[in-house]
């Protein structure tokens, strides 16, 4: 029979995760400590926190409590370090940023859903609660995303236009921007729409109509076949593809013709 001295506490328990905890938002932080973030033992050791602290008799099984202080974790560091980072740069700047912060959250909850593994597989199952895989995803949406979507999506934008015009741009920099507007969209489309692609659909009505009365008689058709292939390549390249249709059709109906496209 299992005694009293047994027993994890939770206080002892949660101590000794936090340490790990800890090292992972350093290594976020550029503390170049250690070059193997974790090891297989350091693995083990806090999964085995972890189950200990989940299955022992009640009123010592502690999995509500992990549960509340993972989620709990993610919203302290995004907003005491993630979401001032992201705010105080402008521009390109925040958007490199976001990113960057976007693709250190996804470690983080990849780290610690393996940390917390037995808590999830079991109780978050048995009390129909969000996966911590999915909690990770909703703090960040929850606390910086809807922060920071309306910015994110004019400096998008702006880059468009600018291609249009003709400059060089940062390709790749869009496609991982606009990937998030998608992932936090957790399944559905809904974010990528509603926040980005109406704008981009408005504003794309508004720059041809504006190039349209600048196109020669002469070539108009012409310059806009090359548009629509211009816009397809876009699609391709950074937007989704569920952009590229509508995208099309707000071209031609802009520019008033209907063409033949590759």
């Amino acid at each position: 029979m299992e005694t009293r001295r047994n027993y994890v506490d939770l206080e002892k328990g949660w101590e000794f995760l936090e340490m790990g905890i800890t090292k992972l938002k350093a290594s976020f932080e550029g503390d170049p400590t250690d070059s193997q973030l974790f090891n297989s033992n350091d693995y083990m050791t806090f999964y085995s926190t972890v189950y200990r602290l989940c299955t022992q008799k009640p009123p010592h099984d502690y999995s509500q409590q992990l549960y509340d202080r993972y989620r709990k974790t993610f919203d302290e560091y995004l907003e005491a370090t993630v979401f001032p980072s992201i705010q105080e740069k402008h521009d390109e700047h925040m958007l490199r940023e976001l990113v960057k912060r976007w693709n250190n959250h996804k470690v983080m909850v990849g780290w610690l859903s393996l940390f917390f593994h037995y808590l999830n597989r079991y109780y978050t199952t048995r009390k129909g609660l969000a996966t911590l895989s999915d909690v990770g995803l909703i703090c960040f949406r929850d606390l910086i995303y809807e922060n920071i979507k309306v910015r994110a999506k004019d400096v998008v934008i702006s880059f468009i236009t600018k291609e249009r015009e003709g400059e060089q741009i940062d390709r790749a920099l869009l496609k991982n921007a606009l990937d998030i507007f998608v992932e936090v969209g957790m399944g559905t489309m809904d974010c990528y729409k509603n926040d980005f692609e109406v704008a981009l659909l408005d504003d794309t009505s508004a720059y041809y109509s504006r190039k349209a009365e600048e196109y020669s008689c002469p070539d108009y058709i012409s310059k806009v076949e090359e548009s629509l292939k211009q816009e397809e390549d876009r699609v391709s390249h950074y937007l989704h593809c569920s952009s590229e249709q509508k995208l099309l059709e707000r071209v031609k109906s802009a520019t008033h013709v209907e063409t033949k496209t590759s």
